[in-house]
């Protein structure tokens, strides 16, 4: 089992090994300047999706969940975050013509930068891992089936991310924990 466990991090760790830190420190400044962060994602990464916009709400961000009803309109100054691991999804197209069209900003996070959506984004970052879109054209004999891999390393990339705006926010662990919710 150990052997299993370690082959799995060694393979969600070399996805994010991948990942360019200068667009994740753009990504970041995007996040932190935004009067409004809207996220979004489909199905598993969606929850990672999910998570992170807990962690930007315990940084005192104005953040919501696209589809939630307290999902705040977006505008100029605002911005979209959204994941399309496999890209060409519809309903992430959708989201990002939406926020475009009312003139918010657009991050997407993917594996497949040459994707409809990488084109309408202001920045794209690129998580250099195997999603739906390209199980069936690897080999790997990897423990994480089909989008496993790309869902892993979004967990530990948002936790990158929320490091480094709790640096660019002046947050502390002691704020962020006094945003956490009372009511669990």
């Amino acid at each position: 089992m150990a052997d299993r466990i370690a082959d799995a991090l060694a393979t969600v760790g070399a996805s994010l090994a991948g990942i360019d830190p200068a667009d994740v420190a753009k990504a970041c400044g995007l996040i932190a300047a935004a009067r409004t962060v809207g996220v979004y994602g489909c199905g598993r990464e969606g929850y990672q999706m999910r998570g992170f916009a807990m962690r930007l709400f315990h940084l005192g961000l104005a953040v919501g969940y696209v589809g939630d009803t307290t999902m705040p309109p977006l505008g100029e100054g605002d911005l979209l975050v959204v994941t399309s691991g496999p890209g060409d999804l519809v309903t992430v197209n959708a989201h990002i013509a939406t926020a475009r069209k009312a003139g918010a900003s657009v991050v997407l996070v993917t594996a497949e930068p040459g994707s409809s959506e990488a084109s309408a984004s202001d920045l794209v970052l690129v998580v250099p891992a195997m999603t739906m879109a390209s199980d069936s054209r690897s080999d790997e004999s990897s423990i994480l089936p089909m989008g496993s891999v790309y869902e892993g390393a979004l967990f530990f990339l948002f936790e990158w991310m929320v490091a480094d705006l709790k640096g660019l926010t002046g947050e502390t662990a002691q704020s962020m924990r006094a945003r956490h919710t009372n009511m669990e």
